[in-house]
């Protein structure tokens, strides 16, 4: 554990990729090559790409068209000094090694250890919260900013509910008490490393059953603080608000849980009573209640019965033709209320997911916030959606 700031400032890289020869990590890469034209641009942060593999991480760096003086680092979870090494060397990690449960610990403790800062697509809360408990305190000593679920789990989610909250004060004098989290539309895939933590996280609470509550409270990643009742988004309903019948949305599980972490880590700046949860819209009548029915029972199985391997993954024309469109509803009990829309190009959890953690890795490069283990949110907030708006095709409005 470190009790005092550490000085970063002379680290030979601002960003290293570590997972970079796996399915998300690649994509990763890519888009740094592809829109900070390479590791030798002006201005561009200098930046290495990390694994378990010299010879492939060689092969992924012709691949991808990274310029051939790319840094390349061997890094294995299984070996503390390189994780050490690894951590030492540079401002920011973005790691794609999951599932994080089985891989994650090691780096995670060897940044905080070395106060530097880390960015993962971990949507495993179990995982989350013992971390949190193992180490929100060194990272406050150490200055490490460590920002789980910096993909599609949750940043869409963590940041549309900020953003509202942020014009529910602008309009009405108060953040809404109550906030509905509703996916209008969505088109993407899953790779075999979602299943993987999927399959990791069953495991992990069949054979420790104390995880359970951490999986089944919406405040499971808020230590010391249980909030109201929360409505949990598990039965289709009838949705007045939009006229259109709602579905369950596998993601909320996750995405509840970061929005009150974020709420929690700020203070409760949407309220100590305040109430969110997430479900996916389908259609009016008959139609839309057999639709959303049907969602219901597709989420029992929601692989399907030959799931994706470890590296597989939606081809890029699926990643290039995906999108996802989320509406925010804010709701006072007086019958005000506010929409917020989010909106994002490509196949929300890879084409998309690559470049929310990217952008999230270098909006930590000039991040003022204190060390914690947070959420996008928390650390970064309007930082961060200025740089998707910018850069990943990510839109983020008011709506009438």
């Amino acid at each position: 554990m470190t009790d005092a700031k550490v000085d970063k400032a002379n680290r030979p890289y601002d960003l290293v990729v570590y997972g970079a020869t796996g399915y998300t990590g690649r994509l990763v890469a890519e888009y740094l090559v592809s829109h900070y034209q390479g590791a030798q641009a002006v201005g561009a942060p200098k930046w290495a790409m990390a694994g378990r593999s010299a010879d492939k991480l060689a092969e992924v760096r012709d691949l991808i068209g990274a310029p051939a003086d790319t840094p390349l680092i061997v890094a294995n979870s299984d070996d503390p000094a390189s994780m050490q090494a690894l951590a030492e060397s540079a401002r920011v990690i973005v790691t794609t090694v999951g599932p994080y449960q089985l891989y994650g610990e090691p780096l995670l403790a060897a940044c905080v250890a070395a106060g530097t800062d880390y960015a993962d697509l971990c949507g495993e809360p179990a995982w989350m919260r013992q971390m949190i408990d193992k180490y929100h305190a060194a990272a406050q000593g150490s200055g490490a900013r460590i920002a789980f679920s910096s993909g599609f789990d949750s940043i869409p989610f963590d940041l549309g509910v900020l953003m509202l909250q942020k014009e529910a004060v602008r309009l009405h004098g108060s953040p809404a008490p109550r906030v509905k989290g509703r996916v209008r539309s969505m088109a993407g895939g899953a790779s075999g490393g979602t299943v993987a933590s999927l399959t990791e996280t069953l495991k992990a609470l069949a054979k420790d059953p104390s995880l359970v509550p951490y999986m089944t409270s919406s405040f499971g990643l808020t230590p010391g603080f249980e909030g109201p009742s929360q409505p949990l988004g598990l039965v289709p309903e009838f949705e007045e608000s939009v006229g259109k019948w709602a579905a369950p949305f596998i993601m909320a599980t996750i995405n509840t849980k970061n929005v009150h972490r974020t709420n929690f880590l700020l203070g409760h700046a949407y309220g100590a009573d305040f109430r969110y949860d997430e479900m996916m819209l389908t259609s009016a009548g008959e139609l839309g209640e057999k639709a959303a029915h049907a969602i219901g029972e597709m989420l029992k199985n929601p692989f399907g019965a030959k799931p994706p391997k470890p590296g597989e993954g939606p081809t890029p024309e699926e990643r290039e033709n995906g999108f996802y469109d989320v509406l925010f509803i804010g709701e006072w009990p007086d019958g005000k209320q506010i929409r917020y829309g989010v909106k994002g190009r490509y196949d929300p959890g890879y084409g998309s997911t690559s470049r929310m953690i990217a952008e999230t890795g270098i909006a930590l490069l000039s991040c003022k916030a204190d060390g914690a283990v947070a959420t996008p949110g928390a650390l970064l907030g309007e930082a961060l959606v200025a740089r998707l708006q910018q850069h990943a095709e990510i839109s983020f409005t008011l709506e009438s």
